[in-house]
């Protein structure tokens, strides 16, 4: 079924104008028994809390998401109690420790035979992680993430020499680059910012101070530790915000591409935090009670096939049929079906009046 959600998805979004977007979505949980449920970092309550934690992969187009994958990451603390695991009936191909972002490289590679887009987008919780850089590049994919701003590059036109060879001493092991690192942060602060308008909002122009440059991003081979030799050439790119809050960014598209196509391209990862909050406020995601790894994950996939109903409904049928919300359309087809009604005799529910 997800298969075939992932192919209608394509149909209604898929092209290279698309982005695949990885990210994940917290459940709050109380106790210890639900599958998954720890002590974690929950964005939806912006602590740490106990919580069930779902690594999520969503097609979006236009600021219209479809979430396509829900994928439960286990905890150390699951992995590593095989007795915990069984009771909660989690698989042996399943029950094995995880990263996230691993998780989410196992999602891509199940969906991409039946989905096309042009940039994956992800936050800086994964796009910290050089080997899940490195995995994108190899796919032979473009990517836009979020870095810390103590990530070390290199100038773009820096050199790399073989290891010099010394008539004394201990010979050297490693290569040595024309240049020192720097840090993302250090970087920009030498590059003009600019004020850029990305889209409209509902409530005016969305505009922030942005600065972006070339560089290779030190990922390289590894000379020393938290030292590494220059790796892929990607763009850099720092956000200003209101507050005065700055963010950073990577991203591997063509050295041709201007700074706003950059912002536009960056600013699209926002469409899965729609895709989540609609998840769980339109069709049920956290309503979830049960606590076994066949449970949640049917729950989550009826949950997905439901939105991406309710997202086929938005976007194939005229404007006069249904609203131009997934809210609106929701709320519209539950006035139109018959209301439930209750025998008064033997309390049973029936979907028609003459059901009892």
């Amino acid at each position: 079924m997800l298969r075939l959600l992932a192919q209608q998805a394509n149909t209604l979004l898929g092209g290279k104008q698309a982005v695949l977007i990885i990210d994940d979505t917290c459940l709050t949980k109380f106790g210890r028994h639900s599958v998954g449920v720890a002590r974690q970092y929950s964005g939806q309550v912006g602590k740490v809390t106990n919580c069930q934690c779902l690594v999520s992969l969503t097609l979006a187009k236009d600021e219209l998401p479809i979430p396509l994958a829900l994928r439960l990451f286990l905890p150390s603390e699951w992995t590593e109690d095989p007795a915990r695991m069984q009771r909660a009936g989690v698989p042996p191909a399943y029950a094995v420790s995880q990263t996230k972002w691993a998780l989410a490289l196992e999602e891509l590679d199940r969906i991409r035979k039946d989905v096309d887009f042009g940039v994956v987008l992800a936050d800086a919780g994964y796009g910290n992680n050089a080997e899940f850089r490195k995995a994108l590049s190899r796919r032979g994919l473009l990517w836009s993430v979020g870095i810390v701003k103590t990530q070390k590059v290199y100038q773009e036109d820096v050199r790399v020499t073989p290891a010099p060879q010394l008539a004394r001493g201990r010979p050297p092991k490693y290569p040595v680059t024309s240049d020192e690192r720097q840090t993302v942060e250090q970087v920009l602060s030498d590059v003009p910012w600019q004020k850029i308008v990305w889209r409209q909002g509902s409530k005016g122009p969305l505009h922030g101070r942005f600065a972006a440059a070339f560089v290779r991003i030190a990922d390289g081979m590894r000379t020393a530790p938290g030292a590494h030799l220059p790796g892929e050439e990607v763009w850099i790119l720092g956000e200003e915000r209101a507050g005065g809050e700055k963010k950073y960014y990577a991203c591997n598209l063509p050295p041709s591409t201007t700074l706003t196509t950059l912002v536009e391209i960056m600013k699209r990862r926002w469409a899965c935090e729609h895709a989540h909050r609609e998840l769980k406020q339109e069709v049920g995601l956290s309503h979830f009670e049960g606590r076994s790894w066949r449970g949640l994950c049917h729950h989550a996939a009826l949950c997905l096939l439901a939105l991406g109903f309710l997202q086929w409904l938005r976007l194939t049928q005229p404007d006069e049929v249904f609203g131009a919300t997934v809210p609106a359309i929701r709320e519209e087809l539950a006035g139109a079906l018959p209301r439930p009604v209750v025998c008064p005799r033997c309390r049973v529910v029936a979907a028609h009046p003459a059901g009892p």
